[in-house]
């Protein structure tokens, strides 16, 4: 059977190609020993959701297998993974694996040192970058939105910059992110950081004991 049967002409070259076959495998082989911070969930499913969005809001193939690979250089052999993904993927993806790592050596410098590295490389950042840091910290996002309906400030255990780091970190995305072009995925960013400092003002607010 044609699987393009009901697809309209001229929609073809819009199919995922077997290279995005190929970097899911390469991905899952990658992280299928790791884990989500403090959780359960096999870190595999971060990959599998940051290339979702970034295919959803209209991201290329290359850009939605950067999103598959976006941590395997700070995570999974630094340079010579990088090296690694060029020879596979090419120079675009590998660029964007690049721009999307804060670090390339193990262990990783401090984490303040690297965030603000990561916040002011984002300042100029290719629109093709851009796009998979936005997947990436809206899906971060999201899953700390969540846990935080759940658990609360234990929450903010988990994180190496506590709460204080955290929210400025988001924060300061949000800002970088809306300061280099206002887009859908830019907008839900900024909705999901809002939600979780409403839920946080909220509860701050019930836990107060009344006069």
């Amino acid at each position: 059977m044609n699987s393009t049967t009901n697809i309209e002409p001229g929609y073809e070259d819009e199919f995922l190609t077997t290279r995005y076959r190929d970097a899911l495998v390469f991905s899952f082989d990658l992280h299928q020993q790791q884990l989500r911070k403090s959780s359960t969930v096999p870190y595999f499913a971060h990959l599998m959701s940051v290339s979702a969005l970034v295919l959803e809001y209209g991201g290329s193939e290359d850009e939605a297998i950067a999103g598959l690979l976006h941590d395997a250089v700070e995570d999974q052999g630094g340079l010579e993974i990088l090296q690694e993904i060029r020879d596979r993927y090419g120079d675009k993806v590998a660029s964007v694996v690049e721009e999307c790592s804060d670090s390339f050596t193990n262990p990783k410098p401090p984490w303040l040192e690297r965030k603000i590295t990561y916040l002011e490389h984002m300042k100029a950042a290719s629109p093709s970058t851009r796009r998979v840091s936005l997947a990436d910290k809206l899906h971060n996002l999201r899953d700390i939105l969540a846990t935080y309906r759940r658990a609360r400030e234990d929450t903010w255990q988990r994180f190496k910059g506590g709460k204080e780091g955290t929210l400025w970190y988001y924060d300061s995305l949000v800002q970088i992110f809306e300061s280099t072009g206002s887009d859908e995925m830019t907008q839900e960013l900024r909705r999901v950081f809002e939600e979780l400092l409403e839920i946080m003002s909220a509860g701050n607010l019930n836990s107060n004991p009344k006069p």
